[in-house]
């Protein structure tokens, strides 16, 4: 890597690489930083704060299904269950699933608090 330093007016000193020399460093950080990402995924879920879903699950949000219908399936939760435990009726949880209806930012928490996971994997 060749660098050059250069000197501005106002004694600020600079660093001129090639482009190809800066596009590498670029890469470099980028996978450096997706590194970070993975031993800091593996730690929390080592410590239970994180956990693997299966793609078939993925898969089916991934294509547009309901996030909170696929979670309350993957959790093995009915409507009547996964409704009781967020403090909701079953018909409303119905109508959020169906799309026939937007659940409120409180009803969205309530039912991913009962999900066990973050509100914005059910948004």
């Amino acid at each position: 890597m060749s660098v050059q330093f250069i000197e501005t007016d106002g004694g600020k000193r600079l660093a001129v690489l090639p482009e190809a020399d800066y596009r590498a460093l670029i890469e470099a950080k980028e996978e450096n930083d997706d590194l970070a990402a993975v031993r800091e995924f593996d730690a929390g879920l080592a410590r239970g704060e994180e956990e693997l879903i299966p793609a078939e699950y993925v898969n089916r949000m991934i294509d547009g299904e309901n996030k909170i219908r696929v979670w309350r399936e993957y959790r093995g939760l009915t409507v009547k269950a996964l409704a009781e435990a967020a403090g909701v009726t079953p018909a409303y949880l119905s109508q959020i699933e169906t799309g026939a209806r937007e659940g409120t930012i409180e009803t969205l928490k309530k039912l991913a608090a009962a999900l066990r996971t973050m509100i914005d994997d059910i948004a």
